[in-house]
Formats: C-alpha cells, structure tokens, sequence
C-alpha cells in the first residue's frame, strides 16, 4: 500500500474526525508515543517526511520536533486491517518524550542481563544491541574499579580501538578452528567492543544502520 493510497482509505472517524496513529522506532522497535492525525496532518507527514500530529489540547496541527528539533522522520506508514489507526514507523532524531526520554513508555528502562565482561547476552533479537548500548553509555559515569566498560572509555578512543583489534583478530582465528560457540562468543566481544568505540566517538548502532540503509538505497 502507497502512501497516496492510505491517504484514500482510511477512516478518520474518531472524535473531530481524527485518527490514532501509534510511533515505533524503525529500528529498535520500541513503541514511542500515541497522538492524532487528521487528513492535512498525514499529508503533511507525507510530503515533508516528518511526522505531523493535530493536538486536541491546542487545536491545531504540530510537527514534532517543531520546538526542540527532535523530528520524527517516517520511515513507513502502515494501516491496520479496519483502516481506523495508523503505525508510524520513524527515525528519531533526538528523545521523543517532553520529559527528555526516549520514549513516552519508559522502554529505555528495559533491565539488560550483563555478563562479567558487560559483552551481554543473547536476546534473539537485534533490537537487543539498541538496549545494550543505553547501558554502556550508563557506565560512563560507573567507578572503574567495577566496570570495564568505564575503564576502556576512561582509558580513550586509542585503546579501545587497539582491543577491538585484538578481537578481531580472534574472531578471524576462531573462524578458521571450526568451533562454533567460540567463534559466537568472539564476535559478541568484538561487537561489544565496537560498540563502547562507538559510544567514545560518541555515536551508536544507529549511525551505522543508518549508513547500511543509504548504501542499499543507492544499489
């Protein structure tokens, strides 16, 4: 289903003849935020790429991110099968809730099982590498005396780069031994690394997602 399709069959019945739409994360998944649109506000989101509600409290459409710049830029619109309620799908650019968390649901507070190393555990689902970094990035401030994730970022760029190599240089020679848990266990340390490199240069799995999307959008 188009975009111009939806914008013909849905049903903006609810009161003021608006219509719910749910706000997910295209990457991680996470649930964001609930609002409303009417019909100028989803071609509003449609033409500009940034999604558009009608607030019921103030009487007029809104852009979100139009005050803080946290945008929410669609990724996918999707109705549901009675056509009365939309799923956002968007890139965040900044937090989404007015209180300056991520989501309006708390989902940031997912608890995250670290191992000893803080590598992490296998949740079976990618989404998993999103939550892991919230708690990473947490351990910045940690006492280094109990976390190696503060040491390695306390210790700077240089050195956390100098132990991704190192992994990846055992992943390279476990791939070779034709031992599958070892090499599995390999490459969470050296994603886990990656990641605390990331969070040094103070950036996340979503820069590079987002750069894999740009690449598969161009070929």
């Amino acid at each position: 289903m188009t975009n111009t399709q939806i914008n013909k069959s849905l049903k903006f019945d609810g009161p003021g003849g608006l219509l719910p739409v749910v706000v997910q994360d295209a990457v991680s998944k996470a649930v964001l935020m609930q609002a409303w649109m009417n019909k100028e506000a989803l071609d509003i989101s449609i033409k500009s790429g940034k999604l558009t509600f009608f607030s019921r409290s103030k009487k007029r459409l809104w852009t979100k991110g139009e005050t803080s710049g946290n945008f929410l830029l669609v990724k996918e619109l999707l109705a549901d099968c009675d056509q009365d309620c939309l799923l956002a799908k968007v890139t965040p650019v900044g937090p989404v809730c007015h209180t300056g968390e991520d989501t309006c649901f708390g989902e940031e507070n997912v608890p995250v099982k670290e191992k000893k190393d803080e590598s992490g555990d296998d949740a079976g689902s990618p989404g998993f590498l999103l939550e892991l970094e919230k708690v990473l990035k947490k351990r910045k401030l940690a006492d280094t005396s109990e976390s190696y994730t503060a040491r390695l970022l306390k210790a700077g760029n240089k050195r956390i780069a100098k132990k991704l190599g190192e992994e990846a240089v055992e992943l390279i020679l476990e791939a070779e031994q034709g031992d599958r848990q070892r090499f599995v266990e390999e490459a969470a340390d050296l994603l886990y690394h990656l990641n605390v490199l990331l969070i040094g240069r103070e950036m996340g799995w979503k820069d590079v997602i987002q750069e894999l999307e740009g690449r598969h959008k161009i070929k």
